[in-house]
């Protein structure tokens, strides 16, 4: 019995990246504010990052995670996370896997008594879970040479007075 609302990923040779490259979040921006906040991915082994812009909910977990704070309820990542891990299955990977008309496209990575299923997901949620799961983020080559800004100048915004900008 397929459950309502799931949607099946499909993969085509056009969606397979060439190389990934692991990456950590670097930075993350939250403006108090406003709707857009950032997270900043840079590859572990290079200088080379780029920004992504992140709901204000996403933008809260991640720094939850990155702070070590938890909610005194399971908030909806953490409730994601506990169900993957109630049902057997873990977080293993989160792949950013292609930059289609600036919009991001994430997978990640489940599995379960050997078997691992990639799900199709948004990377900020998919970062979210990722970081949660202590589990490694990567980025398409192709991806990060398209949205790479590791310039000499900041790519993300000024902080403005109240802005809650954080490194991580």
């Amino acid at each position: 019995m397929k459950a309502a609302g799931i949607c099946p990923i499909l993969v085509t040779a056009m969606d397979e990246p060439s190389v990934m490259i692991p990456v950590r979040l670097s930075r993350i921006v939250i403006r108090d504010k406003s709707d857009h906040q950032w997270i900043f991915l840079t590859e572990q082994e290079g200088v080379r990052g780029f920004p992504i812009v992140i709901g204000p909910s996403e933008a809260s977990e991640i720094r939850r995670v990155v702070t070590d704070k938890q909610a005194l309820r399971p908030l909806t990542h953490q409730l994601a996370l506990n169900s993957i891990a109630a049902l057997g299955g873990e977080v293993t990977g989160v792949d950013i896997v292609s930059l289609r008309d600036n919009t991001f496209y994430a997978r990640m990575l489940l599995s379960r008594d050997g078997e691992t299923v990639e799900v199709d997901a948004r990377p900020s949620d998919a970062v979210a879970l990722g970081l949660r799961a202590g589990c490694p983020i990567r980025v398409a080559e192709e991806v990060l040479e398209e949205a790479r800004s590791d310039t000499a100048t900041d790519p993300l915004p000024e902080e403005d007075e109240g802005d809650a900008g954080e490194d991580s």
